[in-house]
């Protein structure tokens, strides 16, 4: 096997183990310079092993997940995540519920209250809250993401610029230990940047599945971020990890 062949059949391997690869990482870890990852990369995606997005590229059976299919993924963990969420939430506190199939459970889990203001951009979670009378719901406008069935793009920047809420749960879709937490789209992580300035606590909720995948589009870094929920197959060096950013992990039970 040639050197071009062997690289890119070390690609598809770390490919395989964790559904996505970048190509910075990737140039440092074959000793290869990025333009020759894209050309990899390129030549991968021509006979259908991979999609590439930006920076790097996806898994095909990876990218082509629909919210809905996303949420039969782990489910048991994300609803146990979703109802810890919830307790979190107090009597007329006004809430972002980013997009995604784990803060949709946190939706699943707020009906008892009697006066919550939820703000988001979720399609699937306003149709979930329409009809209880005492969540005032707030919705972004913008464009449709289809594929999240989410609204994103400068009219809901606009509009989420103007308002001010006590807690933001933020869905992710990977981490860099090194950089922050990370979704696969600059459109989500350019908002997701917005809801975090104007929110005065921010909680990821991932299941621990999250913790060894990445994306391509970085949302923040650590210090951003005041609560870690997550499920107790969390591994140990990855809990301290965040703890070591000054950040509580909330085990959902």
């Amino acid at each position: 096997m040639n050197k071009t062949a062997k690289r890119r059949a070390l690609i598809l391997e770390e490919l395989d183990k964790i559904g996505q690869v970048n190509v910075a990482e990737l140039s440092e870890i074959l000793s290869v310079s990025e333009v020759t990852i894209r050309n990899d990369l390129a030549n991968l995606e021509k006979n259908n092993l991979l999609i590439r997005a930006h920076g790097g590229a996806f898994k095909t059976n990876n990218l082509v997940l629909t919210v809905n299919e996303k949420k039969k993924i782990n489910l048991d963990a994300k609803r146990l995540i979703g109802k810890t969420a919830a307790s979190l939430i107090h009597e007329d506190e006004s809430i972002i519920l980013d997009s995604g199939s784990t803060t949709i459970e946190i939706s699943n889990n707020i009906s008892h209250f009697k006066r919550l203001s939820v703000i988001t951009n979720a399609l699937d979670i306003v149709n979930n809250l329409a009809n209880n009378k005492n969540i005032e719901l707030l919705m972004l406008g913008g464009y449709l993401k289809d594929f999240s069935m989410s609204l994103v793009g400068p009219i809901a920047e606009q509009n989420l610029r103007q308002m001010h809420c006590n807690k933001f749960f933020l869905g992710i879709d990977g981490i860099n230990q090194k950089t922050g937490v990370f979704t696969h789209y600059m459109e989500e992580a350019h908002l997701n940047q917005i809801m975090i300035e104007i929110s005065e606590e921010v909680i990821v909720v991932a299941d621990s599945t999250k913790l060894k995948k990445r994306g391509h589009a970085l949302i923040c870094g650590f210090d951003k971020i005041h609560k870690f929920i997550t499920d107790d197959k969390i591994e140990k060096s990855d809990r301290e990890m965040l703890e070591n950013y000054n950040i509580e992990v909330i085990i959902a039970k």
